[in-house]
């Protein structure tokens, strides 16, 4: 039994009360020790071992987490666990490649547990072998001050070189309680007849020969090891991870950078690109000094300004920035936030003015009030707006100097009275760059008075990135509108980027460009194509459908956008009709007609002939139309017409033959603005008629009633492996519920799947407590507290064809069967 597989036990034993949880995880121990086994890593008889005979324990066991479970089983002390409590990490690891998960405390709990008077530990399947043969430095660590010497010894070999010294001395401490001073002797000389070794420190075998030779090698020992330095475990790991270059390093909390300041004198982190850049991982981590910073921002300032935790005042001020070498995005944003650069400062010394403004965290209100104070040196004449803003792509100085610069009318240099390098609007709108990028953010601090006079002299690119990626207050939008007209409010409109409030203010103008744009470019739903291309306006009234509205009807993408288009079948507008007609091939009888009778209805039988004189129908539709423009009941003719296509038992009939090749039958008669008779769908399903691929094709949609999605529910769909069966989205949108799944769905397996799945999906912990407790309550009525009834159910449960109610009744009766 797999872990997965193991899913109903387990929600057995959550959901039944605790004593029969108990007593069925003692009925169902074989199973129980197969999933644990799978989900540990473990053998089945190890688990036997480390959980005993009690229920209870093996129940929870199932509910454990790995790590904990394997570092608790690594603290037993059996030797023959250790081996495969320290293989079973990469079991549990993630990933194709099957890792070992990182464990720094599983080695300690073991090492800490082991009677090393007992042979199996260092025979040749025994623990310290496996360590010699596959653990990797960092994880040896705990080796140096274990119980066994020939692994301090063969640690101390590995990692002497990268050990701070009191480390070091810690573990020939450990060596001397181990082997006495013979033992560092040894060591000494077996490395010294080692060739090509280098420790890294000869001091190192100097001091452990002294104390060797000393009556008490101890405390010769302690002596020398300085009192307090590197005795966290976890900041001698990460030390050693940040020296060895293993990936991205936590930082940790008891971290002591004049310890780590030293190390990095004694032995240099790497800091250029060929030897790993050791030294950028520390200047992720918060709190890093500035020298070290330093250090590395001038080995590497691009990398550094990226990841750097913090750059200090001086990185963003020296030469580096000078040669374009550093970039400030990430950089301004993390140190202005954490207070670490002063706003003022950046503003008034750091260059160039257009990447500062284009890195500021404008989401920060000091930083939106630092520069508000400055921009008030602009005031309100357009002029040295205008200024600041063509001055501000060649600014070599800081924003406070571009400011300044602006506003002084000495200034030798010729101010800009008019917008500089105009360019117009596009189509589809797109985000600011560079200095307009820069400028925009800039000006949006400024004072709404300030904003009030200058939006008149901008150009209608920088109107449109102000509408569209900006926001403007109420005053300064109407000044824009005013100023700029019609244009800018279409301009505003090309754009998905529109928020609720913007785009019902669009949608209230009316007006054609405007509209155009948004039925174009904007997510739009489809009531709202619907009026436009009815011709009715959001103020009352209607209106001929606009030119502008028609060529972006015209310029639609099919492909991508059909319903788009078909949102007009019933418009009854001729211009829309044509176009319509121009580009959709309207396949279906009922379609055509629908399309027609709105504009015969609209604009009379001369509009229809028009529509029909385009050709795009077959004939004999064609002459059977025509014959009906000259009748005085012509219109009623063609709705009797439109009747029969669309009765509702010629719908069902359609939906239930075959595809075929392409679209199914259901996306045939949507795509085609064919609306769905749901009441004689749910007859026709219910007697039969309904084919099941159509009915589960129409409990896709949101719209199908919950009497079909009942009904669908005795033939439950698999699981599917992104919740996208029609049962899954039915669950969460609400139109099912879990007791519909638990009274209705079958086979039971896959009814049971779906809870499952509901119940790990949901987002909010209330939630799936609520879904937990609902479930409980549900079993316990069902099932009751006979841990008999539960294991029955369990075991009819992979084949049973009925709903999980109907399997609680059967298990129920046949445990309560006579013999």
């Amino acid at each position: 039994m797999t872990h997965s597989s193991a899913a109903p036990l387990r929600l057995a034993l959550r959901l039944a009360a605790p004593d029969t949880a108990d007593a069925l995880a003692e009925r169902q121990r074989p199973a129980l020790l197969a999933a644990l086994s799978d989900r540990f890593g473990l053998p089945e008889e190890m688990i036997e071992t480390l959980t005993g005979p009690d229920g209870a324990a093996l129940r929870a066991a199932l509910d454990a987490d790995p790590e904990a479970f394997l570092i608790q089983a690594a603290g037993s002390g059996d030797p023959v666990i250790a081996p495969a409590v320290w293989k079973a990490r990469y079991r549990i690891g993630r990933g194709r490649t099957r890792r070992a998960r990182d464990l720094p405390d599983l080695l300690p709990a073991i090492l800490g547990a082991a009677d090393v008077t007992d042979p199996r530990w260092e025979a040749e399947d025994g623990l310290v072998a496996l360590l010699l043969k596959e653990a990797t430095p960092v994880e040896l660590l705990p080796a140096l001050t274990g119980p066994f010497p020939q692994l301090i010894s063969y640690t101390l070999v590995r990692l002497s070189r990268f050990l701070p010294l009191p480390v070091a001395l810690d573990a020939c401490v450990a060596l001397v309680q181990l082997a006495g001073g013979e033992g560092l002797l040894a060591f000494a000389d077996g490395v010294e007849q080692t060739p090509d070794f280098d420790p890294g420190r000869p001091e190192l075998l100097e001091v452990m020969r002294a104390a060797a030779a000393d009556a008490d090698p101890e405390a010769f020992l302690r002596e020398r090891r300085p009192a307090g330095e590197w005795t966290d475990p976890a900041s001698l790991r990460a030390l050693m991870r940040v020296r060895i270059g293993v990936g991205v390093v936590a930082k940790p909390a008891a971290l002591d950078w004049e310890l780590v300041r030293r190390e990095h004198a004694r032995l240099p982190f790497g800091t250029g690109r060929s030897s790993g850049n050791h030294l950028s991982q520390l200047t992720r981590w918060e709190g890093c000094p500035d020298d070290l910073v330093m250090e590395c921002f001038r080995a590497d300032p691009w990398s550094t300004s990226q990841i750097a935790a913090g750059l200090p005042f001086e990185a963003l001020v020296g030469p580096e920035v000078a040669a374009g070498r550093v970039r400030f995005d990430e950089a301004l944003g993390r140190g202005i936030r954490t207070g670490r650069l002063p706003v003022d400062r950046v503003l008034a010394e750091v260059a160039p003015a257009a990447e500062v403004l284009s890195a500021l965290p404008y989401d920060h209100e000091p930083t939106r009030k630092t520069l508000a104070g400055l921009l008030g040196r602009l005031g309100t004449d357009p002029v040295n707006w205008l200024t600041c803003y063509a001055r501000m792509g060649r600014a070599r100085g800081s924003v406070a100097e571009l400011i300044e610069d602006a506003a002084w009318a000495d200034s030798r240099a010729k101010p800009s009275t008019t917008w500089p390098r105009p360019l117009e609007a596009v189509f589809p709108a797109t985000p600011p760059e560079a200095s307009r990028a820069a400028f925009l953010s800039l000006f949006q601090c400024a004072s709404e008075e300030a904003q009030i006079a200058v939006v008149p002299h901008f150009d209608p690119r920088a109107v449109q990135h102000l509408l569209v990626y900006g926001d403007p207050a109420p005053a300064v939008r109407d000044a824009v509108f005013a100023a700029h007209g019609v244009p800018a409010q279409a301009a505003q409109a090309a754009t998905t980027a529109l928020s609720p409030e913007k785009l019902a203010y669009l949608l209230d103008l009316d007006e054609p460009q405007v509209d155009a744009n948004l039925f174009f470019h904007c997510r739009l739903d489809d009531g709202e194509r619907e009026r436009m291309l009815a011709g009715r306006l959001r103020g009352g009234g209607t209106r001929d459908v606009p030119e502008e509205l028609l060529r972006a009807m015209r310029e639609t993408n099919l492909g991508h956008y059909r319903s788009r288009l078909i949102a007009g079948l019933e418009s009854g507008d001729p211009g829309v009709a044509r176009t319509l007609v121009e580009r959709l091939r309207l396949r279906l009888p009922a379609a055509r007609l629908r399309l027609l009778a709105a504009v015969w209805e609209r604009g009379g039988p001369d509009a229809v002939r028009e529509i029909l004189a385009m050709d795009r129908f077959p004939v004999t539709f064609r002459r059977q139309t025509e014959k009906l423009l000259g009748l005085p009941d012509g219109l009623e003719r063609l709705r009797v017409r439109l009747a029969e296509e669309e009765d509702p038992a010629k719908l069902v009939a359609f939906l239930s033959k075959p595809p075929g090749y392409g679209s199914s039958q259901l996306h045939k008669l949507t795509s085609e603005g064919i609306p769905l008779p749901w009441p004689e769908l749910i007859a026709a399903h219910r007697s039969g008629a309904l084919a099941a691929a159509p009915a589960e094709d129409l409990a896709e949609r949101p719209d199908c009633p919950r009497e079909i999605l009942l009904a669908l529910l005795p033939h439950a769909p698999e699981i599917g492996r992104y919740n996208s069966s029609w049962l899954q989205l039915a669950l969460r949108r609400g139109a099912l519920t879990p007791e519909d799944v638990l009274t209705r769905a079958a086979p039971a397996n896959r009814a049971l799947a779906h809870l499952l799945r509901l119940l790990n999906s949901a987002e909010r912990p209330a939630d799936r407590q609520e879904l937990g407790t609902r479930a409980a309550a549900l079993t316990a009525e069902r099932l009751g507290t006979d841990p008999e009834t539960w294991a029955v159910c369990l075991q009819l449960l992979p084949t049973f064809a009925g709903t999980l109610t109907e399997l609680c009744a059967s298990a129920g009766a046949t445990v309560r069967r006579p013999a």
